[in-house]
């Protein structure tokens, strides 16, 4: 019985028209349909070998302690990443680069007491952001600015510092309280005389201590005009009285001079 052999054009026809196998479901992990549940496995990083399509990534219930630079793969239809009750205490910069799409990210329940707004410029399509949880004391405002798309933030259940460095964060929640979800769950911890006072039940008379004042610039070329001058001025001075005092000496002994019979 002979062999029936495809035609070449044919053959490559066939290879045009069927895409390539997706990367296999990770081991640890449970897939279907974009959907990857890696929750409960005992992780101490974030599997690489994720497919492309992935559009929601479960890492829940796990040990991952640092997410390096580009812990992630290329995921350019990922739209929901969660990170819930792990032992997160660093993400770096570069962490979430090649996640463009992701709407929503989960990083409650973790050990995050550093933000820097470095590492969510990428997620410029984020809307929702958890990061309740966790042991943040105070949150830069650039990191809130750095998501433009931003409308649902979670904050309660940190040990927030009540004092002038959380005045930033004051101001971002009182010009964007539709955003913030549980706000009378934003208390204070230190100092221990606030302890679980609402943040946002603070006003602007409590932050006037810390309030920073502004020179014109007609102040800072007075001060270099000043500056300079004082100087000088203070020279002359202390050489004046510096004569003074040799030129007191100096008659003082011609007076005793003087006076020897």
């Amino acid at each position: 019985m002979g062999c029936w052999r495809v035609p070449g054009p044919v053959l490559a026809l066939l290879l045009l028209l069927c895409p390539p196998p997706s990367p296999a479901c990770p081991a640890a992990c449970r897939c279907s349909l974009g959907e990857v549940d890696c929750s409960e496995r005992g992780l101490r990083e974030v599997p690489w070998s994720l497919s492309t399509n992935t559009s929601t990534l479960w890492l829940g219930y796990n040990f991952i302690t640092v997410l390096g630079p580009r812990s992630f793969p290329l995921l350019p239809g990922l739209r929901l990443l969660s990170l819930v009750h792990n032992r997160l205490e660093l993400i770096h910069s570069q962490a979430l680069l090649g996640l463009g799409m992701l709407q929503e990210l989960d990083l409650s329940h973790n050990h995050l007491t550093v933000l820097t707004p470095e590492t969510f410029l990428p997620l410029t399509s984020l809307a929702t952001l958890n990061l309740g949880s966790n042991r943040l004391g105070e949150l830069e405002p650039g990191v809130l600015d750095a998501l433009p798309q931003l409308h649902a933030l979670l904050l309660q259940d940190n040990p927030w510092v009540c004092s002038c460095g959380i005045l930033p964060l004051w101001r971002w929640l009182s010009h964007n309280r539709e955003k913030v979800r549980e706000k009378s769950l934003l208390l204070c911890r230190v100092p221990e005389q606030l302890n679980k006072y609402p943040i946002m039940a603070f006003g602007d008379e409590s932050f006037r201590q810390c309030q920073e004042t502004s020179l014109s610039p007609q102040h800072y070329i007075a001060f270099f005009i000043i500056g300079p001058f004082s100087f000088i001025a203070s020279i002359f001075f202390c050489t004046f009285l510096g004569s003074l005092v040799v030129f007191y000496h100096s008659l003082r002994q011609e007076s005793h001079c003087w006076r020897r019979p």
